[in-house]
């Protein structure tokens, strides 16, 4: 197959022609002044032939040479442009040549050292990726624990706990809290007198504001019993709070519910009052249940007392243990101390109702 080099448009088939005019000229002449003109032969117009001829052969010769070493280097570089060869250009021809050869090294030095940066950076750019994903997943992770939590704790404490390394609010553990009880007084006789429908309207309307009071001071939702309400204080603070705190939230649970009753009369709906409990002291914090499901709760007697003291409380009343009343700096004013007795303990328990 005929190269594409040896054509009229290549460099290579251009000296070939322009050889072949300069080569064919002066026979030409020649014939004409010979034969035409009959001009005689003589030494000098030898001679002047020879060195004629010569010049034109050793023209054609090196006017070859570099069309030959230009179409090598058009090979070369095609060579590197199909993959076929990575190595540097090498060639030993005409300046021109040889500087357009090492023009494109260089080219192709950088393109290797781009190519280089451009795999470095690929190979950063997959493990920022990697660390962008695995952020993602954990912020995904920790999204869906802060919305679990939100249901349990006010929205600082989950701040609280998802940032915390300890990871003490999960372990189980002995320590002093505060348990608070809140009931809904004669609520048998109130939920026979309404519908269904009306009694948990009523009961979900009632436990979001005592929520909302409950998380506003830092307290934890443990769990609804029927009509009734326990919570946690102290749990996550290290300052001594979890008294005051349920104090000050049982005192703004019976306002609220004060205002809730005065609505519900304008409304011509059934009213109530609740009785509250609150109890301080030592007591088992951590997961019970099965493998199947778990409860982050307390476990003790002071969880027993706080209740036995909610069911002493009367509408309206709040009744706190010794411990707490102790522990308690807020401007909580006393009614009346008082002894009660609590099963399984021989000595009565003092309390005191607010």
């Amino acid at each position: 197959m005929k190269s594409k080099y040896q054509n009229q448009k290549s460099f290579a088939g251009k000296t070939e022609v322009i050889l072949v005019f300069l080569s064919v000229l002066p026979f030409l002449l020649a014939i004409y002044l010979f034969f035409i003109e009959k001009v005689d032969f003589t030494e000098m117009m030898y001679l002047f032939s020879a060195l004629a001829l010569f010049s034109i052969l050793t023209g054609f010769t090196l006017m070859r040479g570099s069309a030959d070493q230009l179409v090598n280097l058009v090979r070369e570089t095609s060579d590197i442009e199909t993959g076929k060869k990575r190595d540097p250009i090498r060639i030993d021809t005409d300046q021109e040549l040889n500087d357009i050869a090492e023009n494109f090294n260089s080219i192709i030095r950088k393109l290797h050292a781009t190519d280089r940066e451009i795999k470095e950076q690929s190979v950063q750019l997959m493990a920022y990726a990697r660390d962008l994903s695995q952020s993602y997943q954990k912020m995904k992770e920790e999204e869906e624990l802060r919305n679990r939590l939100s249901l349990y704790l006010e929205e600082h404490l989950v701040e609280k706990l998802i940032k915390s390394k300890s990871g003490v609010f999960f372990e189980n553990e002995r320590k002093e809290i505060t348990i608070l009880f809140a009931d809904i007084r004669s609520f048998t006789a109130i939920a026979e007198r309404m519908a269904p429908e009306d009694l948990v309207s009523m009961l979900n309307h009632f436990f979001t504001i005592m929520v909302d009071i409950i998380f506003r001071n830092n307290g934890m939702l443990d769990k609804f019993i029927g009509d009734q309400v326990m919570a946690v204080f102290g749990h996550i603070s290290s300052n001594n709070s979890g008294p005051n705190d349920a104090v000050k939230a049982a005192v703004e649970m019976q306002h609220a519910t004060e205002d809730l009753m005065k609505v519900r009369v304008k409304e011509g709906k059934e009213t109530f009052g609740i009785g509250i409990g609150i109890n301080t002291g030592k007591a088992i914090v951590g997961n019970v249940g099965s493998e199947n499901r778990m409860d982050y709760t307390v476990i003790g007697n002071t969880v027993n007392v706080a209740a036995r003291l909610e069911q002493m409380a009367k509408a309206g009343e709040i009744i706190i243990g010794e411990k707490t009343y102790q522990q308690t700096k807020g401007p909580f004013p006393v009614q009346k101390k008082s002894q009660v007795r609590v099963k399984n303990k021989t000595e009565p328990f003092i309390c005191y109702k607010l």
